[in-house]
């Protein structure tokens, strides 16, 4: 029995009507940097921090900072400390979005200054993460005992928020450009902010 042969199908005969009418060129972005970071899913919208950040609105809630921690200090309220470090915890984890106290500093309280004034949001969350530390430390000491310790550590934060709020002086901002300058903080962090140097007002 002979073996039947197909005839190869010709480029002539091919059904060009079933082709895209155009090819979408490859970015070119992503052509010069193919290990470009995805966009953040989910979850890191949810945990995003805003970047830049409004200074007026930093230096707002500074000062509620400090307004809450000396009530707390004056009336011997440990309460008052465990809401300062919760408010600490949501900033840092969240943003603005969520803490009363930095809503009220965006949407009420900065906007009556006048144009925003832009700095790089990966200091700004250092700081709030130092304070949540500290915050956080000081309500575990007062609720076992250590009152000494627990409001000296209140008192610390009294000062390094008055700092900000009233000379716009940020603390922990200027502990994240010395970390980052000595590689203990990838220059990717922030690279708007590698050479960070002290600012005022």
């Amino acid at each position: 029995m002979s073996q039947q042969t197909r005839p190869a199908a010709s480029f002539a005969s091919t059904d060009f009507s079933q082709l895209p009418d155009t090819v979408q060129a490859p970015d070119p972005v992503q052509a010069q940097n193919p290990l470009q970071a995805p966009v953040p899913g989910k979850l890191g919208r949810i945990f995003a921090f805003p970047n830049p950040v409004n200074e007026h609105a930093a230096r707002f809630t500074a000062g509620l900072v400090v307004v809450l921690a000396l009530t707390a200090v004056v009336a011997r309220l440990d309460w008052l400390v465990g809401l300062i470090a919760a408010g600490f915890v949501l900033r840092v984890a969240f943003g603005p979005r969520i803490s009363p106290a930095a809503l009220l500093s965006v949407q009420v309280l900065a906007p009556l200054v006048g144009e925003p004034k832009l700095v790089p949001g990966p200091p700004k969350r250092f700081a709030q993460g130092i304070g949540a530390v500290l915050s956080i430390a000081a309500f575990v000491l007062l609720l076992a005992g250590a009152s000494l310790a627990g409001w000296t550590l209140i008192l610390t934060l009294v000062v390094a928020a008055s700092l900000e709020a009233f000379i716009g002086l940020c603390v922990g901002c200027i502990i994240f450009g010395v970390l980052q300058r000595r590689g203990l903080i990838p220059a990717g962090a922030c690279e708007e902010c590698a050479n960070f140097t002290l600012r005022k007002g």
